[in-house]
Formats: structure tokens, sequence, C-alpha cells
């Protein structure tokens, strides 16, 4: 998996990348209780928002990893914002994308890199 300063996750699956927010990230939220999704096939640029999400905290928009196309929603989380607190970096997937240029990847940091900007 790959890592953003912004928190997200991502793991390269076939020709997709499927993104979603750390557990650290989760944590810092709180109670999840609402999610918009992006609507499948939408064209995304770095940095786009393309999903937001509420907690008893905050508000918080996700943005787009990288340029590419939203291919598949988790629409599960619609209905059940919780599970992002219940597994963030598993079940609570927000999106999978096609991305124009898999090397992006290689600019993003690694978990023990991640752990580190954490910590």
């Amino acid at each position: 998996m790959k890592f953003t300063e912004e928190h997200e996750w991502l793991r390269v699956e076939g020709d997709e990348v499927v993104v979603g927010i750390t557990a650290h990230a989760a944590e810092q939220l709180g109670d999840v209780v609402f999610i918009e999704l992006p609507d499948e096939g939408t064209t995304v640029s770095k940095d786009d928002e393309v999903v937001v999400i509420e907690s008893v905290k905050a508000a918080s928009d996700i943005l787009a990893p990288l340029d590419g196309e939203i291919t598949e929603v988790n629409e599960a989380l619609v209905d059940e914002p919780g599970k992002v607190n219940d597994d963030a970096e598993g079940e609570a997937w927000f999106f999978k994308m096609k991305i124009e240029d898999m090397s992006a990847l290689d600019d993003m940091m690694d978990e023990a890199a991640y752990k580190k900007y954490i910590g």
C-alpha cells in the first residue's frame, strides 16, 4: 500500500487503484455519520474533491490522489458510514480508479514512511 500526506491509502489491484482513508484519519475524525461518494465514470484530477465525509467532530473532503477515472464506488458506505471506523484500511474503501500514470505511485509514502509521518 501507498499513503498520502492527506491520510489516504492506495492499493493496486490489477489495472486499478483502490482508495480509502487510513485508520489514523478515521480515528481523528471520530464516528463517521455520512459519506457522499463520487459518480462512477467521473474523470478526476489530482487534488479534486471527490468524497465528502462527515463525522460527529468534523466534515472533510477527500481529494483525488491522482489523475484518473472513478470506476467503482463502495455503495455499502452510504448506508453504513460507520464501517470506516471499523475497517478503514480494508472493507471501508471509498472508490476504485483507473489512473493515467501508475509510476505516480512511486512518489508516495510506503507504510514505514507514513508511520514516521504520523509519528
